[in-house]
């Protein structure tokens, strides 16, 4: 037998007197390497899911009592009851309610998701201070490279461009996340003193409600004429801080009107934040590209370099292009 031949000789003897095995052998071994090289995907880390999903509720002015209360005790007796959901964690912290639920191991993370997202939709009882909820599942992304935009250039030139080379890269076949970071949000302020106030007969909550119902976009329900069905909707959303200092906040018996620029400064700008990024002593903001999939580390380094290569001349002045925390160097080194 094949066993005992090998007890007397031993492996190699037996496959140097068995050419047909040895070759077989071979062959699927050739075979299985070619496989293996077609279908590998190159990366740092494996993919791996955390099985949890989270429920963020912003609720502006709310001390951690109130988000507690108002947000995060009625998010967890919604979705307490779902199937899949095995734990669940919950944080309340000043204008911001966060739940955070563990799932099952054999729960389908996406239709926990799905049922996560019904179940808070139904919740009718939030404080009118809360905006919507932003609910997602948590994932371990792969960082692949870091480029980074920098000069003697205001905050705002930094962020549109950064926007602009954002949709460029991701716009690319082989790249399809990238998040821009070290640069503050966008966002209008409306101060209002209480001597205008005062002059006016105003109050905080005169002026609030007026900018807050004239900004928004309504459904009006629709109209069935005999070509079709006519959706009706007054579109009154705002976006820019001139659009808010149009906004009438006051309408006197004689027809006069108060708008809000009369009695309030409208500052178009960025949130309020000690948040600021430097590169090489310059102010700066970051563009995060991650691998997803099977995505290639290697080629999403050498897509972005490219990129580079080809848009460092077209910068605007005063703005240099760079990269820092390159993977694919720690990678090519485990590789050779």
């Amino acid at each position: 037998t094949v066993s005992t031949e090998l007890e007397k000789k031993g492996l190699l003897a037996w496959f140097a007197q068995n050419h047909v095995a040895a070759n077989l052998l071979m062959l699927m071994i050739i075979v299985g390497g070619i496989i293996s090289l077609m279908t590998n995907t190159v990366e740092m880390f494996p993919e791996m899911s955390v099985d949890m999903v989270t429920v963020q509720v912003p609720y502006l002015g709310a001390t951690p009592a109130e988000s507690e209360e108002g947000v995060c005790l009625r998010v967890e007796e919604a979705i307490a009851g779902i199937n899949g959901v095995k734990r669940i964690r919950s944080v309340g912290m000043e204008g911001m309610g966060t739940v955070v639920a563990e799932l099952e191991d054999f729960a389908d993370n996406r239709e926990v998701l799905d049922d996560i997202k019904a179940a808070v939709d139904q919740i009718t009882t939030f404080p009118k201070e809360t905006e919507e909820p932003i609910i997602k599942e948590e994932t371990i992304r792969n960082h692949v490279i870091t480029m980074v935009l920098y000069g003697d250039v205001p905050e705002s030139t930094l962020k549109e461009l950064a926007e602009q080379v954002r949709d460029d890269l991701t716009a690319m076949p082989k790249i399809s996340q990238v998040d821009v970071e070290g640069v503050r949000r966008y966002e209008i302020s409306v101060e209002v003193s209480e001597e205008n106030l005062r002059r006016h007969g105003l109050s905080l909550s005169d002026v609030s409600n007026a900018v807050r119902n004239a900004s928004l976009d309504l459904p009006g329900g629709s109209v069935k004429t005999l070509g079709g069905e006519i959706l009706i909707r007054t579109k009154g959303q705002r976006y820019r801080g001139g659009d808010f200092e149009k906004i009438v906040v006051l309408t006197r018996p004689d027809g006069t009107q108060v708008y809000l620029s009369d009695i309030a400064t409208v500052i178009d700008g960025f949130e309020d934040s000690d948040k600021i990024s430097y590169f090489d002593g310059k102010r700066s903001v970051q563009l995060q590209v991650y691998r997803v999939g099977t995505q290639n580390l290697l080629d999403l380094v050498a897509t972005v370099k490219q990129y580079i290569a080809d848009r460092k001349d077209t910068m605007p002045e005063g703005v240099s292009v760079g990269t820092w925390f390159d993977r694919s160097e720690f990678l090519r080194s485990r590789m050779q």
